[in-house]
């Protein structure tokens, strides 16, 4: 049994249609979102509410606390334990997300990790920690100039990775990447890619980032620096943590914070929307998100069970909580 796959820019509709596409099809839901893997970190992330996850089973939520990291490598492990018990139980894998990395590393398996004796790992990170985002970057040219464009777009998070492979095993990351043997056979996914004009996307982002500040941003983020996560703590690079944290710290104002949101969530959807162009497969579904809910279900089912060979059957095991 194939996976399903829902991907695209932040805000163009992926849970509301996965919920009901999960229910029409007999399917629970694996995240592929990097962020929705922290606890206590919901709000900003837009998690799957308490009575979406009743309704549909979900993974992939929850599983660190945001002071941890948490790698793409370590997702399609533990992704892969989950569709398998999926498919046991006669259901739908339906990946649902915008992380584009954690989707590849099940459709394209990334190398076998080295090992990283943990002592030195961990005072290595210890030391990157002490280091400017513009330093690392600067490593990360040395060490590893094929990786640093893209690790220093990722981040501190992703530059840190960068960094301590080549500083630990003598090899730059993209030269394992060429080298190692992949980790696991990949997940066979069919993938449907949803499409929303600029205009309204921008609209969306708008909206979205407002709300997320008047529906308790603020208060969430309290909750993990009283908790001891800091603003430099792998899960606060979520858009719109850091920018609470400032409000709360009296250095930004909440509708400067709303603006700064809104502008870097405009980036990040563009950055999305290049990524999915360029790096899924020719047969991908592109849907257009603006239609109505029930079209969108409909349009995708249909697809789906186009592609599917007959004796793979659709909806073979009836979604807890029954038909909408």
């Amino acid at each position: 049994m194939s996976a399903l796959a829902l991907v695209g820019p932040t805000t163009s509709g992926k849970t509301v249609l996965s919920i009901s596409l999960a229910l029409r099809l007999g399917a629970e839901i694996v995240s592929t979102d990097s962020r929705q893997v922290y606890r206590g970190m919901d709000i900003g992330t837009d998690k799957a509410t308490p009575a979406d996850r009743e309704r549909v089973p979900h993974h992939g939520l929850d599983l660190v606390d945001p002071g941890e990291r948490y790698s793409a490598g370590q997702f399609a492990r533990d992704a892969r334990g989950w569709i398998e018990g999926i498919r046991g139980r006669g259901r739908v894998p339906l990946l649902v997300g915008g992380t584009g990395f954690f989707l590849r590393a099940l459709t394209e398996p990334i190398f076998r990790e080295p090992r990283l004796e943990g002592g030195r790992r961990e005072r290595l990170r210890g030391y990157l920690s002490t280091l400017s985002v513009e330093e690392m970057g600067r490593w990360a040219r040395a060490l590893d100039p094929a990786r640093a464009a893209l690790a220093t777009e990722g981040g501190r998070q992703r530059l840190a990775r960068t960094l301590e492979v080549p500083l630990l095993t003598g090899h730059p990351l993209s030269w394992w990447h060429r080298h190692a043997p992949p980790d696991a056979l990949p997940v066979e996914t069919r993938i449907v890619r949803l499409q929303v004009p600029r205009d309204e996307l921008h609209r969306r982002i708008d909206a979205r980032a407002r709300a997320m500040f008047e529906g308790g941003l603020l208060d969430e983020v309290r909750h993990l620096l009283e908790r001891g996560i800091t603003a430099s703590s792998p899960g606060m690079t979520a858009t719109g943590y850091r920018e609470a944290a400032e409000v709360l710290a009296g250095t930004l104002s909440q509708e400067e914070a709303i603006a700064r949101v809104q502008s870097g969530t405009r980036r990040y959807a563009r950055r999305q929307e290049t990524w999915f162009r360029n790096q899924l497969p020719a047969n991908t579904f592109v849907l257009d998100a603006t239609v109505p809910p029930a079209d969108q279900v409909a349009r995708v089912f249909d697809w789906w069970a186009g592609t599917r060979s007959p004796l793979e059957g659709v909806g073979s095991a009836p979604a807890r909580g029954g038909p909408e």
